[in-house]
């Protein structure tokens, strides 16, 4: 049988939406991605591994991967290379790319390599940005996304749980480590053995790293105490668990009654309380027990002790009070494969819909999760946050899609 045609009557095309048909126009853009590696070296994760990288070439997609990039999560050149990136020597190569991703704040220097009217997916960690850095990114009409503002379908920012997941379950792991013998610690087991009574480990806010915290926590038999300021987030907490553990609001001498007997106490607060400028006082870790730790995951925001000094993966500790501090403000790098999969299960599919809408510029007008996490649009500041931090002008994002 021959091939079945199709006639269209004549001023049919005519009579279609111009809209639509400008729209069929833009779809499926082919995007030049460039992974550079990072220039902090505590900083060991990655935003795509080779499974995410041999995804977005097989839609047509080309990356351009900066040699030794991955070696901080275990992944050769070669690996990258077997599943179609182009490995390249230089940095300053790898930022003639379109889109520019990587995992820390963007720095000065690398700001100077990126092109005009370029897209920046990172971390923007207002700590380490400056007005200058900022007015910089906007000369060169940049478009810059912060992905731990991005938000999913549901409401809630995928990367910022993904990395709380990580970050309270590997919180336990270091508990366990710095409370053993193996780190100068007082030798004990956290959780305990029959005839033995189990390790107490506290928890300061019931988010997600606290729950997961709480998980391992149980896992390992130790007694978990959770406290938050918020009813419901400890309610959720429970039900997520799926069991009872001791919980209760951040009233003062709850609290500092737990940290007398804890051996182990887990900061994860993202808000402190009106009136404290921290939410354990001095005089509170001064009153633990020798021996024990803390544990700060807030160290982005300042911290949870009034004790708290940041530290890094090469002296991740010090003792003040006979007490031990552990406040590594990026400790999901210390399992940077586990993280590095996870940040690329969430990216290599954002990649995909940007060029399957044509662009960035297509894509966010349609999604409203990751349109959130734009500070730059064409170089005009849209972050209310940055705005007010650095005394720059802002606009809204969405008056802006109108006139784009």
């Amino acid at each position: 049988m021959g091939e079945r045609t199709t006639y269209i009557p004549m001023g049919q095309t005519s009579m279609m939406p111009k809209e639509e048909m400008l729209e069929i126009g833009r779809q499926r853009k082919s995007l030049s991605i460039g992974i550079p590696k990072e220039s902090s070296r505590f900083e060991s994760r990655i935003p795509l591994t080779p499974q995410g990288v041999e995804l977005l070439v097989a839609n047509g997609h080309s990356v351009l991967f900066e040699s030794g990039a991955g070696e901080g999560a275990n992944y050769l050149d070669t690996d990258f290379a077997d599943s179609g990136a182009q490995i390249v020597k230089s940095k300053d190569e790898v930022f003639k790319a379109e889109i520019i991703l990587k995992v820390s704040a963007i720095t000065n220097d690398e700001i100077d390599l990126l092109q005009a009217n370029q897209l920046v997916i990172s971390l923007l960690n207002l700590n380490n940005q400056t007005r200058e850095s900022i007015q910089k990114m906007q000369d060169k009409r940049i478009d810059a996304i912060a992905f731990e503002l991005i938000k999913d379908d549901n409401g809630c920012y995928p990367v910022v749980r993904s990395m709380s997941e990580i970050e309270g379950a590997a919180s336990v792991m270091i508990a366990s480590e710095y409370l053993s013998k193996a780190h100068n610690g007082k030798g004990v087991l956290l959780g305990g053995i029959t005839g033995i009574s189990p390790s107490e480990f506290v928890i300061l806010g019931a988010g997600t790293a606290g729950e997961f915290a709480a998980r391992a926590a149980l896992g390992l038999g130790a007694t978990v105490k959770v406290f938050d300021s918020s009813y419901h987030n400890l309610r959720e907490l429970e039900h997520n668990i799926g069991r009872r553990v001791f919980t209760s609001v951040l009233h003062p001498r709850a609290l500092s009654k737990a940290l007398l007997s804890a051996d182990a106490v887990l900061g994860s607060l993202r808000f402190l309380q009106s009136g404290y400028s921290y939410m354990v006082t001095e005089d509170q870790v001064r009153q633990m027990k020798p021996g024990s730790i803390i544990i700060d995951l807030s160290m982005d925001q300042g911290g949870c002790f009034e004790t708290s000094v940041c530290t890094n993966f090469e002296h991740p500790v010090f003792i003040k009070h006979k007490v031990i501090h552990y406040c590594v403000p990026n400790v999901a790098s210390r399992v940077s494969r586990t993280a590095s999969i996870a940040l690329s299960d969430i990216f290599a599919p954002v990649l995909l819909r940007i060029g399957k809408h044509g662009g960035v510029s297509q894509f966010i007008k349609k999604d409203r999760g990751v349109s959130h996490g734009i500070y730059l649009y064409k170089g005009i500041l849209t972050n209310s946050h940055v705005g007010n931090r650095f005394n720059i002008p802002y606009k809204d994002i969405s008056l802006l899609m109108a006139a784009f």
